[in-house]
């Protein structure tokens, strides 16, 4: 099993929340976050992306500019995975400074609480 944790557009959402359902990934958690890359939030407006003056502005703390970014995360079984990432990208991919990353992470084990199902068994 693999975590993977996708940093994406607020924008891209939909888009990608409806083509990992088409791949039949129902099982995902998003979160709202703040963050920022390799240009420390600043290019945001070069980059061609939406963020309000008054969302730049709450998230500006001790000099950084943090811009607003959806974060997912999704266990799946390691032979899903490349095919999981490769929608991620297609979802998300415009070209500009700040697309957002992806991380791909070992998971050891996971566990249904209600059923006490293990490993794949659990997802």
């Amino acid at each position: 099993m693999k975590e993977i944790i996708a940093m994406i557009r607020p924008s891209k959402m939909n888009a990608t929340k409806k083509s990992l359902d088409e791949l039949n990934v129902s099982s995902m958690t998003a979160i709202p976050v703040f963050g920022r890359g390799n240009q420390r939030g600043i290019n945001t407006i070069l980059a061609g992306i939406d963020v309000g003056k008054d969302v730049l502005m709450k998230s500006h703390i001790a000099g950084m500019k943090f811009v607003p970014k959806r974060m997912l995360v999704i266990v799946a079984k390691d032979e899903d995975v490349e095919t999981i990432v490769n929608v991620i990208i297609k979802s998300n991919r415009t070209g500009y400074i700040g697309d957002g990353k992806i991380f791909i992470c070992p998971t050891d084990n996971a566990l249904k609480i209600r059923t006490k199902e293990s490993g794949d068994a659990a997802l």
